[in-house]
């Protein structure tokens, strides 16, 4: 027994070491004096980092960034919570088979999706339709199944003898489900924002093909690889884009978690 722990650690370390090394050597070039992107560094600098604030372009991305992530969390958030309210209250003909066709962008290639989606929009809009309204639709349909599993497990945890006391003290569905209901789950609501507004940040392949001439950050960033002399400021904004996603890890994990506290659940497990 204790060899086969030794060897699933093992595994564990390796696997751990084959994803995030690409990763680690992220910081280690966008802080190099040098601009060439190989081994031996040239030492310390933050000037690429620097650099970062003379780049027009770039903060034009972040600014489309913010505006597709922002509205897809809210979107992808407001439809999870319905579709989950819907999907562990009541009991309904068909509730498996919707349930599975909504949470399908998951198992499907995100190239096929895009590519599905850009067809619809030019068949039925145009051209002219592509950009941060066509990219915050195709966000939207990937992020809702994730908000739908974190807003799941929080109406799963609840406990029905609550809104029954509710019920019964004269309150009606609405005022129950925002004095009682919604208190309890809003920590998976906020995790739920913030994993849909991390998944759509990082987004690429869906936003390359919606959006048009509305270039996000990750296609900025991929747009610049070109260009030889802006690879180190591109190291520098990928490290900033890294820190900023796992900080906001973090914090959808804390949410997570305090709401399965606040509920009397048992966790599970989730992004941490």
């Amino acid at each position: 027994m204790k060899s086969n722990g030794n060897g699933l650690r093992t595994y564990a370390i390796l696997y751990l070491i084959f994803l995030y090394a690409p990763i680690i050597l992220l910081p280690l070039f966008a802080f190099n004096d040098g601009t060439i992107i190989a081994f031996p560094l040239k030492g310390f600098s933050t000037r690429w980092f620097e650099a970062m604030w003379e780049q027009d372009q770039l903060w034009i991305a972040v600014k489309h960034s913010l505006i597709v992530a922002g509205c897809t969390a809210v979107m992808a958030t407001t439809l999870a919570t319905f579709a989950a309210r819907s999907s562990t209250r009541f009991e309904y003909r068909g509730k498996g088979a919707i349930l599975g066709l909504i949470m399908m962008p998951l198992v499907l290639p995100e190239m096929i999706v895009a590519m599905a989606l850009l067809v619809v929009v030019l068949q039925v809009f145009g051209d002219q339709a592509l950009g941060l309204t066509s990219m915050i639709a195709g966000h939207t349909l990937i992020c809702t199944p994730f908000a739908i599993a974190i807003m799941t497990a929080s109406f799963q945890s609840l406990d029905k003898s609550l809104e029954e006391a509710a019920y019964d003290l004269g309150e009606g569905k609405l005022s129950t489900f925002w004095l009682v209901i919604l208190p309890l789950v809003l920590p998976g609501i906020i995790s739920s924002l913030l994993i849909s507004f991390t998944i759509s940040m990082d987004e690429f392949i869906i936003a390359n093909f919606l959006g048009g001439t509305k270039q996000t950050l990750p296609v900025y960033i991929y747009s610049s690889l070109r260009f030889p002399k802006a690879i180190p400021v591109i190291m520098a904004v990928a490290t900033c884009l890294v820190a900023v996603s796992i900080c906001l890890l973090i914090i959808a994990e804390y949410f997570r978690r305090r709401g399965v506290a606040k509920t009397g659940g048992k966790d599970s497990g989730g992004f941490l």
